[in-house]
């Protein structure tokens, strides 16, 4: 079966998108690196960053792994000083697990690299261009939008 246009175009687009990626190569941001984090704890503090306040139940899920487990990796970020549990005013059984202060600090900073080398490919840009990349971003933001509505 042939490739339609739109088809076509998104392909074109990850191919491009996966072309700048390889020009720069995965690059682990130094705060990551010089912090006692494991790659389990990250993906706690980002599911904490892009959730807000949590159960336990919610993270293990999220991250795929059993309640015990997720309970121990919370107790050493606890010690870390980079999740604070909290039980729920409204149901004492609950625990509500969120970033520290300190927590938000180190997700901002190893996400603010992120953003450091996009604004470094923007800077490259026409304000043209950059109009046009704005067009693009509310475009993707909406389809993300409906699509986050579709699978909630």
């Amino acid at each position: 079966m042939a490739k339609t246009d739109k088809q076509k175009l998104t392909e074109h687009i990850l191919q491009t998108v996966e072309q700048i990626y390889n020009m720069f190569g995965p690059v682990v941001p130094q705060e990551w690196l010089s912090s006692d984090i494991t790659v389990t704890q990250l993906r706690i503090l980002l599911v904490l960053r892009a959730a807000g306040p949590s159960r336990m139940s919610d993270i293990a899920s999220k991250i795929g792994v059993t309640l015990p487990t997720a309970t121990v990796i919370v107790r050493n970020l606890v010690r870390k000083n980079l999740v604070q549990r909290e039980v729920s005013p409204e149901d004492r059984r609950l625990v509500i697990c969120k970033l520290t202060t300190e927590g938000l600090a180190l997700i901002e900073k190893i996400w603010g690299f992120s953003r450091f080398a996009i604004r470094a490919l923007l800077d490259g840009l026409t304000t043209e261009q950059l109009q046009n990349a704005v067009n693009f971003a509310d475009q993707l933001l909406k389809s993300a939008e409906t699509l986050g509505k579709n699978i909630k």
